[in-house]
């Protein structure tokens, strides 16, 4: 979307950032509790516009474009990229992102870069780490806490006051710790 089709900025937003393949229109409806909100293939990149989802009049959930798919051209990846920039850079009413990455794969190149421009730019960020139902729960644990091990490493502030979760689309695990977090941002804590 260029900036003329996006909503007033007024209100509050929170994005949802992420790998084209994470799950990201599975959890937005789950945490939405709205089954078909964001629309979900078995394609990734289908999210090829910033999307966003009223929850009432002054708070929207935004669903961005998957980043890292292979198969989707490098002209459309580079439009992408420059229009999720200009949103992330310009939006006041952003509150801050969901880094939604795959469990079983967290913090690869892409994602630290998205972590990194969040620090930058002092957007505040959580991490979700999605299907963790692929995993046990020990597992699925023990990726969560190296995670944000390699999050505390950096001895940056930002980063530091960063949380992870993991969350289980389809069996609802995680919904209520991301909407807290939700919660926080939405209300200005």
């Amino acid at each position: 979307m260029h900036g003329t089709q996006l909503p007033q900025d007024q209100g509050k937003e929170v994005a949802f950032a992420g790998r084209s393949n994470v799950g990201k229109s599975s959890a937005i409806n789950a945490i939405t509790g709205i089954r078909s909100l964001a629309r979900t293939s078995k394609t990734p990149g289908r999210t090829q516009q910033i999307n966003f989802f009223e929850l009432d009049a002054t708070r929207r959930l935004v669903d961005l474009p998957g980043y890292g798919y292979a198969k989707v051209p490098e002209a459309v990846r580079r439009a992408w990229g420059t229009m999720v920039g200009e949103y992330l850079r310009g939006r006041q009413s952003l509150q801050g992102v969901v880094l939604l990455m795959d469990v079983r794969r967290p913090l690869m190149t892409l994602d630290r870069q998205l972590v990194d421009w969040c620090r930058v730019a002092d957007l505040p960020f959580c991490v979700v780490l999605t299907k963790c139902d692929k995993l046990s729960l020990s597992r699925a644990r023990s990726a969560r806490a190296e995670t944000l091990r390699h999050l505390m490493a950096s001895n940056d502030p930002t980063v530091s006051k960063a949380r992870v979760m993991l969350l289980s689309a389809s069996r609802g695990n995680g919904i209520e710790d991301v909407w807290q977090w939700l919660d926080g941002w939405f209300e200005g804590e």
